[in-house]
């Protein structure tokens, strides 16, 4: 053949190193994509409502493993979309499922009101706060 078509057999020892290069990129691949949707607590925002200018009610549904203390991060903002309120919400140990009602502080009447996401053992992967320079964040809870 390598007379005819001019090709050599190609060593052993790339074989074996492109295999391991596509087994490590592969199992990478698997670790974050259990990494990322490894969170074991499911939340969402059930309702809000700005019923003062400095305050937003919001209703949360959280469901977690019963042992574990979980921090939930709430935040308002305006119709500019600046933060008038943000807050980092401990939810002790307990039920498995649970509605929690919390009054959010605002420093001006919110446009909008999120939850920006639950962790296990700490606040999780969220945006900070994003207040103008000089804006002191209002004291939390309500």
């Amino acid at each position: 053949m390598q007379e005819r078509y001019g090709l050599t057999k190609k060593p052993l020892g790339r074989r074996i190193a492109v295999t391991l290069i596509l087994v490590a990129f592969v199992g990478s691949l698997v670790f974050v994509t259990f990494g990322l949707t490894g969170n074991p607590v499911q939340s969402r925002l059930i309702a809000w409502d700005d019923v003062a200018a400095d305050r937003v009610d919001m209703t949360i549904q959280v469901r977690r493993p019963e042992a574990e203390a979980v921090t939930c991060v709430l935040r308002a903002q305006d119709v500019n979309r600046i933060d008038v309120g943000y807050a980092e919400v401990v939810i002790p140990a307990g039920e498995p499922q649970l509605l929690l009602d919390y009054a959010l502080r605002t420093i001006a009447p919110a446009y909008t009101a999120e939850l920006l996401g639950c962790a296990v053992g700490g606040p999780p992967a969220v945006p900070p706060p994003q207040f103008p320079p000089g804006v002191v964040p209002p004291a939390q809870p309500y």
